[in-house]
């Protein structure tokens, strides 16, 4: 079994910050990419930002320059820092991870989902 749980999201005035954590926990033999995504009402989810297990990140143009993504090796925790917020931001913002749980060759990862948490940019 393998948990992935948010934390940080909430209320912030445009141009505002906030700071998104993800924790992965379970049995886990290795974290692939990690990465966020979010689903404004009545919109597709779509990426925000992905990070693989060497480090290279991947931002949407829209967040590019005000979003920032990385993670915690020690900790299985992923972080989206999100700076100079645009009401556009508004959305429910969701972890991923690719992990491998089992130790059998060839290695299968899988799509791991966290439960959501409501990001709001009031204008």
């Amino acid at each position: 079994q393998v948990q992935l749980v948010e934390s940080g999201g909430g209320l912030v005035q445009a141009g505002g910050s906030l700071r998104l954590s993800c924790v992965a926990s379970g049995s886990i033999l290795r974290i692939n990419d990690m990465g966020w995504y979010r689903q404004a009402p009545g919109k597709q989810r779509e990426l925000v930002a992905s990070i693989t297990s060497g480090g290279s990140t991947n931002y949407a143009d829209s967040v590019k320059g005000r979003f920032s993504i990385s993670r915690d090796y020690t900790k299985n925790t992923v972080y989206l820092q999100m700076n100079s917020m645009k009401p556009e931001d508004t959305a429910v913002y969701y972890c991923n991870a690719k992990i491998i749980t089992t130790p059998r060759f060839p290695w299968k990862e899988d799509d791991y989902w966290g439960q959501g948490t409501q990001v709001t940019v009031s204008s």
